[in-house]
């Protein structure tokens, strides 16, 4: 999916400056590399401000989630001594950065030949349904966007979704509808399987080195 990238939109905020919680976990991230090398924090530093956005959200009206404004970059850029278009070059090429507002949580739905052939039609329709918008909407309240991705690499617990940091999978009409009532209600569904798989054993239980595993405590 074509990601959003409008650098004048009425949306896009004057300014941006890190709070100083989040300076900190900055300046954390630029001490990793070598003195003359601290462009290479340009992508944590992404993440950073797309998850300060994201706090700033929550406790907006109507709500929003984590999303990487000009502004922003340009302040990364100030920060790091590079030039701005290469700070919009990372954030543009990586599916992790939203460049436009998105939802509260952003439920990205994987759609390729895995999880097609596990039932993934079924959960995009449960969501389209259920929320009452499309692929690249978001609802009116601003909670819930939806967003079709390629191969989250859950293949084996296929059909799967991930929402904000999440996964959730092993999913059916049912199970998706759920997890989406309960974000609806701002509260934590159980992640991972929804069908109690442990890991990405089969569902049977484990194959192989089955002493190790009950050992383990996963048998």
């Amino acid at each position: 999916m074509k990601k959003l990238f409008e650098l004048n939109a009425d949306y896009q905020p004057e300014n941006f400056k890190f709070t100083k919680v989040f300076q900190k976990k900055v300046d954390e991230a630029i001490a990793l590399y070598p003195k003359g090398r601290q462009q290479s924090a340009v992508m944590p530093m992404l993440d950073l401000a797309q998850r300060q956005v994201a706090e700033e959200g929550a406790k907006a009206d109507p709500v929003y989630g984590g999303w990487i404004p000009r502004a922003a970059m340009d302040h990364i850029a100030e920060q790091l001594d590079m030039a701005a278009i290469k700070v919009y070059e990372v954030a543009s090429f990586y599916s992790m950065y939203n460049m436009a507002p998105v939802g509260k949580y952003l439920v990205q739905l994987c759609t390729t030949t895995p999880c097609w052939l596990c039932g993934s039609d079924d959960i995009v329709n449960t969501c389209k349904k259920h929320l009452g918008i499309g692929m690249g909407e978001t609802t009116e309240d601003g909670k819930f966007s939806l967003m079709e991705v390629e191969c989250l690499g859950a293949c084996v617990n296929a059909p799967m979704v991930q929402i904000n940091d999440d996964y959730y999978e092993d999913l059916n009409a049912g199970s998706m509808k759920e997890i989406l009532d309960l974000l609806a209600e701002d509260m934590q569904p159980k992640t991972g399987s929804q069908k109690a798989r442990k890991a990405s054993m089969a569902q049977s239980g484990p194959t192989s080195l089955e002493e190790q595993a009950k050992k383990a405590g996963v048998a």
